[in-house]
């Protein structure tokens, strides 16, 4: 694996959660697999599961990581080609990536959308940006429009799950992404990927549901059966998927606040006794009920801990490409 940015990185998903689930028994058995290797994590955002997570993940493989929060500790970045630098950005992408991959052997870059200009959104410049100039294996952890570790992390507990229950190791499960109310504008980027990453996958009877106007980009969701009436998209779920987005099509916009779509134990009786997924942080009682979140059906904390065994895995992926 030369970078990780998407599921198109991966060329066995399976075979990656199989490992992860051997780190997770195994933390510390590759520990001399990044000996001498640097790993730089750089947030343009905040984190909490996904900075420390991959920094215990890089500890495990024996790895020094170096955290830098461009947003707070660096100069203001400037990503545009041929840019006349007379205003509020320092320094150019083009002088500061090829600098941080003489630092460091892997940099981890995480970035959010403006959610203000799909186009400049959807085309992934920062990232790609990196990529180009950095001239290392750059791991995305969190873009404009994809969380691939996150989506790893998901397939990884689903695949845990199902090995501890006896009704579902013969069955393709009905795993189901719904929409939650939210109070502000949130990006796509988790509901594509789990969407990408569940396609590619290719095993499971794959539903999303979400109150119209709130359709993703079909080049995610192709494969998925869509769904506008959320009652009807659960039943007989064996997984339940809550995120909340905004709006791809009109770009950005909250068009409905409905709270009926916060899942509850009422509407989970319709399903297959479901497992319910978030990826945090949740505002709970607004997305997520406590109910649920606490409640014997919440895979939430397990799927947060799993963080640490898909970027253990990825990360050694990487490293064995650079041996």
């Amino acid at each position: 694996m030369k970078q990780f940015i998407s599921v198109k990185d991966v060329t066995d998903i399976d075979a990656l959660v199989k490992q992860a689930l051997h780190y997770k028994a195994n933390p510390f058995v590759d520990k001399a697999l990044g000996a001498n290797k640097r790993i730089g994590l750089l947030f343009l955002n905040p984190s909490l599961r996904t900075r420390l997570s991959t920094q215990v993940a890089a500890q495990n493989l024996g790895m020094e990581p170096i955290v830098f929060n461009v947003d707070k500790e660096g100069w203001a970045l400037e990503f545009t080609e041929g840019a006349i630098m007379n205003g509020t950005t320092v320094e150019h992408i083009k002088d500061a990536a090829p600098i941080l991959g003489n630092y460091f052997d892997i940099l981890c870059i995480r970035t959010f959308p403006s959610l203000q200009n799909k186009e400049q959104d959807y085309s992934e410049k920062i990232i790609h940006q990196f990529i180009k100039y950095a001239g290392i294996p750059i791991v995305s952890l969190e873009s404009a429009t994809l969380h691939p570790l996150q989506s790893l992390t998901d397939i990884i507990t689903i695949q845990e799950s199902i090995a501890l229950n006896e009704k579902l190791k013969n069955k393709q499960p009905k795993i189901v992404l719904t929409w939650a109310p939210h109070i502000k504008p949130i990006p796509q980027c988790v509901a594509n990927s789990f969407s990408e990453w569940i396609n590619a996958w290719g095993a499971a009877n794959f539903v999303i549901t979400h109150p119209e106007g709130y359709e993703l980009a079909a080049q995610y969701t192709n494969g998925a059966t869509i769904m506008y009436n959320q009652d009807e998209a659960l039943k007989d779920a064996d997984f339940v998927y809550v995120k909340n987005w905004s709006s791809y099509n009109e770009y950005g916009k909250v068009l409905c606040t409905d709270s009926n779509w916060m899942l509850t134990n009422t509407k989970l009786a319709a399903t297959n006794n479901a497992k319910v997924m978030h990826c945090l942080p949740v505002r709970r009682n607004v997305e997520l009920s406590d109910e649920i979140l606490d409640g014997p059906n919440s895979l939430v904390t397990k799927e947060a801990s799993n963080r640490v065994w898909a970027a253990q895995s990825v990360l050694a992926k990487i490293l064995s490409s650079l041996s």
